[in-house]
């Protein structure tokens, strides 16, 4: 970053505001996904960032993907720099910080383009010549390695996490390094617009998560629970995470969002590529005071807002990411599903009726059981799959009435196809990938893999 102009520094909400208000897009309705995958070689050990004698790393994949594919790198954190991201056109290629990839992808405003992206990104990952060979898997955490497994992405904002979340919940370490999640983003038109769509989606954030759950092993185990990573958040920072109750009231207001983030804790201040840790601080004690010499500008606050991890989160889109990492078909379904309710009137109206009624804390409260049960979880005199099976008629029929069509003749309905057979009979993603495996079969490494390939 720059030195600090005047004009960035923020006066008062109206700044903090604007972050939303600038990104108002009444007539758009765009879908982009951001798809983490869990890497293993054939021999079951993680990728790494470096290359060593014995497997190649992340610099070694970008490398390749730079040469034959037109990606270009990322500017560096400072002058000489690692690479740690690649661009090309509107879509990033980036890092968590166990190396878990990431493609960032470009805003659609058809299901047909993200799948189409979706597609050739797994098609050039797969071209890759790499030996032993790498396989980008769709789970939601890492099922083999450990933490003494894992190396460290060399990010500036990453030690200074590594210090502060484990301080503020038991899984912090968990989330960073062994978790992968697929996530979709969405355009709103108004303040009206994007509170209604943030609390539509908060309420059907849980059964989602439950749906799509698909990480039932640790340390090379099989747990008897259908998400490892949906309790891997149960034991994050509070104060940055969860289902946000304020926004369940009527009435609720992005100064109500921007309050909320307010009051967290900073990860960093960042001047000139140079990172500093500012945990000792909330925003709201930062725009007051200063920190080090430095006070609170625009792209502060933009930064500070992505270090907010809510399972539905605000700031240039609508953000959802509640849901494990799958599989590619799974992934298209996913955005599928949450671009119905998010961008028809009537989908989203079945969901405020059906899920969002129950409120916050019966929602929260079951966050554990879900990560467990999934779909067969009870919730007052029914349960999350009868739920769904209410709404995804609706949503189905909301994707027919955008009536975009592919190449082929065909509306963007099919991307729903691969949930109909498992709401059907209240099964989760990693109930249809892998029924009948064990960690313990001959050749369960293989199995896992050729099940779970991205």
């Amino acid at each position: 970053m720059t030195a600090t102009s005047q004009d960035d520094l923020l006066q008062g909400e109206g700044d903090l505001l604007a972050v939303f208000e600038q990104s108002y897009r009444p007539s758009k309705r765009a879908v982009g996904i951001e798809s983490e995958r869990v890497a293993l070689f054939d021999d079951g050990a993680p990728l790494h960032y470096h290359s060593d004698p014995a497997r190649p790393g992340v610099d070694a994949i970008f490398a390749q993907l730079i040469e034959r594919h037109g990606w270009t790198p990322t500017a560096p954190e400072s002058d000489g720099g690692p690479v740690l991201g690649l661009e090309r056109a509107r879509a990033n290629i980036t890092l968590e910080p166990g190396s878990q990839f990431e493609l960032s992808g470009a805003p659609h405003d058809s299901l047909h383009g993200l799948q189409a992206e979706l597609s050739q990104h797994r098609e050039e990952m797969r071209s890759l010549s790499l030996s032993p060979k790498l396989h980008m898997l769709g789970l939601g955490f890492q099922p083999y390695a450990t933490q003494g497994d894992l190396d460290w992405v060399p990010k500036s904002r990453y030690p200074i996490m590594r210090e502060y979340l484990p301080t503020r919940g038991p899984r912090a370490l968990d989330m960073m390094r062994r978790t992968a999640t697929v996530q979709a983003n969405f355009d709103f038109g108004d303040e009206r617009d994007a509170m209604r769509k943030l609390r539509a989606a908060l309420g059907l954030s849980s059964a989602v998560s439950g749906l799509f759950a698909n990480s039932p092993m640790k340390d090379g185990a099989r747990q008897p629970v259908k998400s490892e990573r949906a309790l891997v958040w149960l034991g994050m920072d509070p104060d940055r995470t969860g289902l946000l109750p304020f926004a369940w009231k009527k009435g609720a207001s992005l100064s109500d969002y921007a309050q909320w983030a307010l009051d967290a804790p900073m990860f960093l201040v960042k001047r000139d590529g140079v990172a500093t840790q500012a945990t000792t601080h909330s925003f709201r004690r930062f725009m007051a005071e200063g920190f080090n010499g430095h006070r609170a500008t625009a792209y502060d606050w933009e930064t500070h807002l992505k270090t907010m991890f809510p399972e539905v989160r605000l700031a240039r889109t609508l953000e959802v990411r509640g849901a494990d990492s799958v599989p590619l078909p799974y992934a298209v379904a996913l955005s599928a599903l949450w671009t119905a309710v998010l961008y028809d009137d009537a989908a989203l109206t079945a969901v405020e009726e059906t899920f969002v009624p129950f409120g916050h804390d019966a929602w929260h409260a079951l966050r554990p059981r879900i990560a467990a049960e999934g779909l067969h979880t009870p919730i007052g005199k029914t349960t999350v799959g009868a739920l769904l099976r209410s709404v995804l008629p609706v949503a189905v029929e909301a994707l027919g009435r955008r009536a975009l069509l592919d190449a082929d003749g065909q509306d963007e309905r099919r991307y729903l196809d691969p949930l109909l057979p498992l709401v059907a009979d209240d099964r989760s993603v990693t109930d249809a990938l892998l029924d009948g495996w064990s960690p313990d079969q001959p050749g369960a490494l293989a199995s896992l893999m050729a099940r779970c390939e991205f």
